[in-house]
């Protein structure tokens, strides 16, 4: 059994109540769910919270709710990788057979079906713990910049300073849309990033929505890629 876990948490600070705030017209988590559905690979799309609005218009959604996250889950703190956990024995615990999971983050408008088909593809393909998107920097990081007190700016890497960025490594941050793993993986408690194989996807459809810029930002990417 294939199933997606959307974690969606009520208490997002920098922008409150984030994963249902509207966004083109439809509460922000509709998203994830619709592109969990529209993929074709899940017997079951479930949204793992604490707070019973987000529950409900997840379920408005057609997304399952079949259990309530514990508020020791539900900080700032916790990471993805024990709260998709519990969501595993939470419904091992009602008999489910699963074999693979994939978290899916519950603010994303971008995201696009057929990289969640992709990404299932390259997990099993390789032996690799887990799969998920990730994008090329903009700009070599090798050749990043701190900004002083001052106002001068200082490489951090000095050694790069005089280095042509064509012969510089292309470096890949994660785009923040979802993960694929197999339930002993999940379980494990293994790092995402240590152990995981990455599917290349364009910068320019990717965005991080953790602030108000970034949520503006979103609006007109999804403006111009979607709604064009």
């Amino acid at each position: 059994m294939r199933v997606a876990v959307i974690p969606a948490r009520g208490g997002s600070k920098r922008i409150p109540r984030k994963n249902i705030k509207p966004f083109a017209g439809k509460p922000m988590i509709a998203y994830a769910i619709e592109a969990a559905q529209a993929s074709g690979l899940f017997e079951h799309i479930l949204v793992s919270t604490d707070d019973g609005e987000i529950a409900e218009i997840a379920q408005q959604w057609r997304a399952e709710i079949p259990f309530i996250r514990p508020s020791d889950l539900a900080d700032d703190y916790t990471g993805t990788v024990p709260v998709i956990a519990h969501a595993i024995e939470a419904l091992q615990q009602q008999k489910w057979e699963i074999e693979y999971v994939c978290c899916i983050y519950p603010a994303v408008p971008l995201i696009q079906v057929s990289d969640i088909q992709d990404a299932l593809e390259l997990l099993k393909s390789r032996n690799s713990g887990y799969t998920f998107p990730v994008a090329e920097f903009p700009s070599a990081v090798q050749r990043a910049l701190r900004r002083c007190g001052n106002g001068r700016m200082q490489p951090f890497y000095p050694e790069n300073e005089a280095c042509r960025t064509q012969d510089l490594e292309p470096s890949y941050y994660d785009a923040g849309q979802f993960y694929w793993g197999n339930v002993q993986t999940w379980m494990t408690g293994s790092g995402i990033h240590s152990e995981g194989t990455g599917l290349v996807i364009p910068n320019w459809r990717v965005v991080d929505v953790d602030t108000q810029d970034d949520w503006e930002r979103a609006e007109l990417l999804y403006k111009v890629l979607v709604k064009s």
